[in-house]
C-alpha cells in the first residue's frame, strides 16, 4: 500500500480496537495514538499544552476538548507520523471531530469493529487479574488451573473495578450515546468501514486488513 494511513478506530470498550491498533501500528509502521498516551506524553516533556493540561488534571478536572485536540494536532505534526498514524479512543464525539476537521487533519480511513453489547459483557466481566504478579486470566476463554488463585504465583484473582458489570454497563452506554453518532458523520464522508468483530482475534485481523486495504 503506497498511500498514507491516517486511519480512525470506532469501537465499544472492550470491542479489540486496541488490539487492532497494534497489529496495524507494526504492520504499516506508523503510530497507534491514544488520548491518554498523548496527554501524558505532552505533561511529561513538559510542552505548553501539556502544562495546560496538567493543570486541569491536578485540579480533578477533564481536559477540555481544545486542548486535547491542540495537543492531538501537535502530536500528529511529529515525524512518525509522516507516513500515517492511528486514533485509538478519539474523537469521541462528533463536536471533536468537526474539531479535529477545522484544524486541518485529514483522515483517510475510519474502521468501527463491531461487537454485540453481550459479547463484550461476557468478555470483560469474565477477566480476572493476579492482584501479587499481575497475570490476566478469563473464567471461560482462559481460566486459571488453580480456580480463583493465580496459576502463577497462587496470589488471589480480583476483578477490577473497570471490568465490573454495572461499570461495563455504563461504558457501554456512554459509547452509545456519544460516540456512535460519529459512525454516521465519517459514512457521510464516504470514509467508514465496517468490521463485525469475530470470535478468533486472527479472524478479526484478516477483516480489519481487508476493510484497510478495499
Amino acid at each position: 500500500m503506497n498511500r498514507a494511513i491516517k486511519l480512525i478506530l470506532l469501537g465499544a470498550p472492550g470491542a479489540g480496537k486496541g488490539t487492532q491498533a497494534e497489529i496495524i501500528s507494526k504492520k504499516y509502521a506508523i503510530p497507534a495514538i491514544s488520548t491518554g498516551a498523548i496527554i501524558r506524553s505532552a505533561i511529561a516533556n513538559g510542552t505548553e499544552l501539556g502544562k495546560a493540561a496538567a493543570s486541569y488534571i491536578e485540579r480533578g478536572e477533564l481536559v477540555p476538548d481544545a486542548v486535547v485536540i491542540d495537543i492531538i494536532k501537535e502530536r500528529l505534526a511529529a515525524p512518525d507520523c509522516r507516513n500515517g498514524f492511528i486514533l485509538d479512543g478519539f474523537p469521541r464525539t462528533v463536536p471533536q471531530a468537526q474539531a479535529l476537521e477545522d484544524m486541518g487533519v485529514e483522515i483517510t480511513d475510519v474502521i468501527s469493529i463491531e461487537v454485540p453489547d453481550e459479547t463484550i459483557m461476557t468478555r470483560m466481566s469474565g477477566r480476572r487479574v493476579c492482584e501479587v504478579c499481575g497475570a490476566t486470566y478469563h473464567t471461560i476463554y482462559n481460566p486459571s488451573p488453580r480456580g480463583g488463585l493465580c496459576g502463577v504465583c497462587g496470589g488471589q484473582l480480583t476483578v477490577r473495578k473497570d471490568d465490573k458489570p454495572e461499570v461495563v454497563s455504563e461504558r457501554l452506554a456512554v459509547y452509545h450515546r456519544q460516540t456512535e453518532p460519529l459512525k454516521a458523520y465519517y459514512a457521510d464522508k464516504d470514509i467508514l468501514k465496517i468490521v463485525v468483530g469475530q470470535e478468533k482475534l486472527e479472524d478479526t485481523t484478516a477483516l480489519t486488513a481487508k476493510a484497510l486495504e478495499g
